[in-house]
Formats: structure tokens, sequence, C-alpha cells
């Protein structure tokens, strides 16, 4: 007899990640995923210690999962409930103190453990496991066992060595690791062999990836892209999220070079002050920045570029805030995440002096998102009346409607026969939004008999 599974997964695409190989290798053990709670035997939340309020956000819904515990035990069965992710890495101890409900404490780095640990919570043993092991989780995981769909991540590098003053994710990922390219082209090959046709290459460094080559050399990331170009059935290639001082020459040349390499980067700066960079141990200036940016442009004319931005970084001035506008007006984004700081606890920043007010902050980022949203809206607008390339990998909200992502990573909405579902077809684009856009199928004698044809996305 089957068990269900409900995972909850909050944060980066690594953290979806997780969450897959996780239901993966639990599936050895019986539990099939489901949707809901309710009635699941296993409840895990997969956390992100990024975002404000992280923690008292893990405590709501654990007192949510506590009473679908309660209505099981009720019933003479047993539930577990476990934390996972980033805020159960640094966090652990007072989970288990605040939450006495809880069985099960694990970080990122030790989820491929997870058939031991649940054995033993199952046991009535309260099990916490936020240990860096030396060996790799990746050499522990299990081959996919559930479709991805046309578009999947993979993850090939984990952790960071920068130390940036804001992050926790040196504390709770760990320091840099690189999968070996025979390890990721072999999951590659998997996913093709699925119907995936579009691979993101995840990692909190990406571009840092530097590991064992199939011939015997070390292959930084542009060589890795390479290979999995060769990969047949593959037809689109991304990867996020990258830091400035890891654009080598190599990679930068590869945007250009690699046709399934697609025409979008998201490439944070946090900030455009050197000053503040320098307070944040970005480890580069805005002119270092702005210069890789050129030379991407210069290699991959029509590239679309994203970034993320903090506000109100402690000790930013009115200066330093015009200093990020003025680089955003120089670059122009077509999509961008932007945020107020927010303290982490265990990081220098947490007790930096300077604290912005929460109204300047406020202000602030009300003028940078402005900005933002209106290069977004430009951005989208600009594709009206053009035909591109788009990879339907969902269903949309309506009938009869799919949506799928052109090359620039833009979301668009297209009424068409499910049949299209997975294939990258060509779209007349009639309508833009903020957030997407809208269009037609150009309809060809080869659109109406051939479902299964593959096209070149670039």
């Amino acid at each position: 007899m089957s068990k269900k599974l409900f995972i909850k997964t909050w944060g980066c695409q690594m953290n979806v990640y997780d969450s897959h190989k996780m239901a993966d290798i639990l599936a050895s053990l019986g539990y099939e995923t489901t949707e809901a709670p309710d009635d699941a035997d296993l409840m895990i939340l997969n956390t992100c210690h990024i975002r404000e309020k992280a923690t008292e956000k893990v405590f709501s819904d654990l007192g949510r999962l506590r009473a679908h515990k309660e209505a099981k035990a009720e019933k003479g069965e047993k539930a577990l409930i476990a934390v996972a992710g980033c805020v159960a890495q640094a966090e652990g101890d007072v989970i288990l103190q605040r939450a006495q409900y809880v069985d099960m404490v694990f970080g990122p780095q030790t989820y491929h453990r997870l058939p031991e640990m649940v054995l033993q919570a199952t046991g009535d043993k309260r099990v916490v496991n936020t240990d860096f092991p030396v060996e790799s989780k990746f050499d522990y995981l299990p081959a996919d066992s559930q479709m991805q769909g046309p578009s999947a991540f993979l993850s090939v590098q984990e952790g960071c060595d920068k130390f940036c003053t804001f992050c926790v994710v040196p504390y709770t990922r760990g320091a840099e690791f690189s999968r070996p390219a025979e390890q990721v082209l072999d999951e590659a090959k998997r996913l093709e062999a699925q119907g995936v046709k579009e691979i993101t290459l995840l990692g909190q460094n990406v571009n840092a990836w530097h590991g064992a080559g199939t011939d015997g050399s070390e292959w930084d990331l542009a060589r890795l892209i390479s290979a999995l170009s060769d990969v047949k059935g593959i037809e689109r290639i991304r990867y996020m999220t990258s830091h400035p001082k890891d654009m080598n020459d190599d990679l930068i040349a590869a945007h250009g070079e690699i046709a399934k390499l697609m025409p979008f980067l998201h490439l944070p700066v946090q900030s455009g002050s050197d000053r503040i960079l320098e307070l944040m141990n970005r480890k580069h200036t805005a002119d270092f920045y702005i210069d890789i940016i050129e030379r991407l442009k210069k290699a991959r004319p029509g590239i679309a570029l994203s970034s993320d931005f903090i506000v109100g970084f402690p000790g930013e001035t009115d200066e330093d805030h015009a200093q990020t506008m003025a680089l955003v007006e120089r670059i122009t984004y077509s999509s961008c995440y932007s945020f107020k700081y927010s303290p982490r606890p265990g990081t220098p920043g947490a007790v930096m002096k300077g604290v912005v007010p929460e109204k300047t902050k406020d202000a602030r980022l009300h003028e940078l998102q402005a900005l933002l949203q209106k290069q977004q809206l430009d951005f989208n607008l600009s594709a009206v009346g053009k035909t591109v390339p788009v990879l339907f990998d969902r269903k949309g909200n309506k009938p009869g409607q799919l949506l799928g992502k052109s090359p620039w990573m833009q979301s668009v909405y297209v009424d068409a026969n499910e049949r299209l579902y997975g294939q990258t077809v060509d779209v007349m684009i009639e309508k833009a939004f903020q957030n997407g856009m809208s269009g037609a199928i150009v309809t060809t004698e080869e659109t109406l008999s051939t479902p299964d044809k593959k096209r070149d996305a670039a």
C-alpha cells in the first residue's frame, strides 16, 4: 500500500530541484506525492532563509500541519512532519525547541539520507541532521522517477565562497561544489529521454562551476554548456544564478557561439554604488559589471538581461541610490528582482551601523521598481508584431490555452491545441503586458500535420 507525501517548497529554483529529488528518493519507500497535506503520511516543508521573516512563516505553516498530524493520530494513524532546507540548516535547534511535534529537521546537504531518517522517525526518534557531509549528496541521488515536463532544472553547482555580507548561503549551503561533467551529462540525457527540451543549469554561483571533464581535464561552465549542446533532443539551455566575478571570457563568448544557449542572462549586481558594493563584499565595481554587460551585448546582440537589487543596505545614502538608478537607466533590463534590505541573523550585514529607515527604503524601492517595471513593459511591447519561437511547457489558466517561454524568458499565452504541449512553435505576438505576452500560432502545413516536430529555438 502506497503512502502519501506532501512537500511545500519556498525560495529558489535549487529548492524546487531538491524537492523533486526528495520525492524521487522517497518513492523507493513507497511514497507517492500529493498536492494537499490533509491525508499525507509525511509532510515536508522545504524552506528558504533568504526572505524576511522566513522563520516565522515556517512556524505558521507548521501550526497548520500539526492539525493534520493530530487528525491522523485520532484515527490511529501516524504522520511525520519534517522541516528541510536553509531555515532547517540555520535554525534547526530552534525548530525542535519551539515545535515539539516536528519529527525531522535536515539541511539541504543531507536529504540523500532520507530513507534512514524516515525509518528512525517512524520508530519515534526525533531526527536532526544539519551536517555538511564529506560525501556529495549527488553521488547518492536516484535517477529521475517522475516526469519533468518539457522544461527542467538540472543542478550542477552548489554552495558559495563569496561571503556577501547580506547573504546566508555560505552558512546554509556550504562551500562551493561542482558536480563532475559526466554526472551532469548523464542526467541531461535521462531528462531528454523523458521528453525534456529545455534545461536550466542551477547553482548558487552557477558560473563558478569548474568540474572534472569527460576528457580528464578541468572544464569551466562554457565547456560544460558546449557539451550539453551536443545532446540532440535538448533544444534550449539556460543557467542561473551567476556572479559577475565568474563571467569569464569563454562564457561570454559562448553566448554568441552556442545557438542552444538562450539569449537571456540573470546576472545580479545588487547596487550601482561602488561604496555599497564594497560594504556588501561583492568583490566587483559598477564599472566592472557594466563592462561585462557591454561585452555580452556585443557577443549576443539582443540578449535580454535580468538582475537582483537590494535597496536600503546599511549606510546607503541618497547618492548611492541615485547611482543604482543611473546603472539601471544605462543597462536596461527585461526583468528584475528588487527588495528592501532585511538583516539575516549571523551575517555581517545584520550588525552594521547606518540602518536605513523603513520609510526611506519604501520610497527608494518604489522609485526603483517603477523604472524596472517600465523597462520590462517596454521590452515586452517591442515584441508586438514579431514572430518568436515559443516552447509550450505549461497549460494556461483558461481551457484551450497553452503557456510557454520565448527565448528571452518571456511568458507567452496562446490559444492552442493541447497536442502542441511540449513543442516549440512560432507565435506572432499580438499583445504585451507587464509580465507576459499573448499571440497566435503562425499556422503552416507542418504545424497542422506534425505535432512532434522539433525546431531550432535560436
